[in-house]
């Protein structure tokens, strides 16, 4: 995934045992097509060499303000113009302390305060340093500068002791760089998100459930995070990880997904519901396994579940509410018809033979001003697409109340 293909970066390594992540970034920034600059403290140095991150990175590494490569013998201003961002992973207590004095005494420090460009740090650190108070106001000067703080983590750390203080996990880093560099569409908005099939039981072991493999709702919930939403996602199963930064709830019945979400609703200003939710579910569950016995076949009686995009748009205050419809046959007909049905101002229709279990999709948009469909992209371009127009229109319908 070219999601960081038209980033230019500045990794910087200050002094820490969290440097052994570092390697590891930058070969994931790298398949992103993002270009990294290293630039390294002399601290950095004793924990990983230079030689490793010019070999994952595929350029120079930078440790000395002296360094003469630089046609104008200036690297501390060079490195910085045309970077979308410095990156400073990991950021050690005293090179935050740093920052927030303005100090220059080394070439990554001195780049730093002749940054032309947004600065991140990923703190890396004893929990004892991290929660000392010295560091604590460091952090909220270093916020009151603009510097954007990418954790840190919590967990065992490299003395042996448990708590906060951990440099974010690579992947975490790069899911923070994503939200960082999109559009805030949805900034300070809390969004409610259904994904994945439901399954409903016959017995203790068989299940009616459906081929949804949750990719695509599961593309919006990271999409809408990136944005800056606040996210909850009620999950139905699904082997997908979890998206960085949004709160997921797992569910399997459609009566569990309805629950859930009519306990969630409060306070939230958008409802997008992407799962495939089962029509139907088996009124008369047995409490033993079926057996076969070859002469009958079961009796089977079904029932309906809880229509729970049409219950969440009709409830008093209730969100915006975006629908999705898979079909396979008459796409625009059926989706208007649904649209309409549900009561809602936005559906999002696309024919599930040509979209089921794949990586992209395409979709069509359905509102009061007609149908309009979208390219076939990858699920996560189309995702972050889509959460831009569904940006659009919930602001119109702001200003129009």
């Amino acid at each position: 995934m070219q999601d960081l293909h038209d980033k230019r970066l500045v990794l910087g390594l200050s002094g820490g045992i969290a440097c052994y992540k570092a390697a590891d970034l930058v070969r994931r920034l790298i398949e992103r097509g993002a270009q990294v600059d290293v630039v390294m403290t002399e601290a950095a140095t004793r924990f990983i060499t230079p030689v490793t991150m010019q070999a994952l990175s595929g350029r120079p590494v930078f440790v000395d303000a002296w360094d003469s490569r630089v046609d104008n013998n200036m690297a501390h201003i060079q490195l910085s113009r045309g970077a979308d961002a410095i990156l400073i992973a990991p950021a050690s207590a005293d090179f935050m302390a740093k920052l927030v004095q303005g100090r220059a005494d080394d070439l990554l420090s001195t780049l730093c305060l002749a940054r032309a460009c947004p600065l991140l740090v990923a703190p890396a650190m004893n929990r004892e340093m991290w929660l000392a108070a010295p560091t604590q106001r460091n952090v909220q000067q270093l916020a009151l500068d603009k510097v954007k703080i990418l954790g840190p983590g919590s967990g065992e750390q490299a003395c042996g002791e448990t708590g906060d203080g951990r440099m974010l996990e690579p992947l975490e880093i790069i899911a923070e760089l994503r939200r960082f560099f999109q559009p805030k569409h949805f900034e300070r908005l809390r969004v409610l998100l259904t994904a994945g099939p439901t399954v409903e039981p016959i017995d203790p072991v068989r299940v009616l459930s459906n081929r949804s493999s949750g990719k695509t709702g599961y593309a919006l919930a990271q999409a809408a995070w990136e944005a800056g939403a606040e996210v909850t996602l009620v999950s139905g199963p699904t082997a997908l990880p979890c998206p960085y930064g949004v709160t997921r709830i797992n569910v399997e019945s459609a009566q569990q997904m309805h629950d859930a979400v009519m306990q969630n609703l409060n306070g939230q200003d958008i409802f997008i519901s992407v799962a495939a939710v089962a029509d139907w579910r088996i009124k008369n569950v047995s409490p033993e396994k079926i057996k076969k016995d070859g002469k009958t076949t079961p009796n089977i009686e079904f029932e309906a579940n809880p229509d729970i995009l049409a219950n969440v748009a009709t409830q008093k205050n209730a969100p915006w509410c975006v629908g999705f419809a898979a079909e396979t046959e008459n796409l625009s007909e059926f989706a208007h018809a649904k649209r309409l049905r549900k009561g809602i101002p936005m559906l999002i229709g696309n024919l599930a033979q040509h979209v089921m279990d794949a990586d992209h999709t395409t979709v069509s948009i359905f509102d009061d001003r007609g149908e309009h469909a979208l390219a076939l992209n990858s699920k996560q371009k189309v995702a972050q697409q889509l959460v831009s127009e569904i940006a659009q229109r919930y602001q119109q319908s702001r200003t129009t109340r």
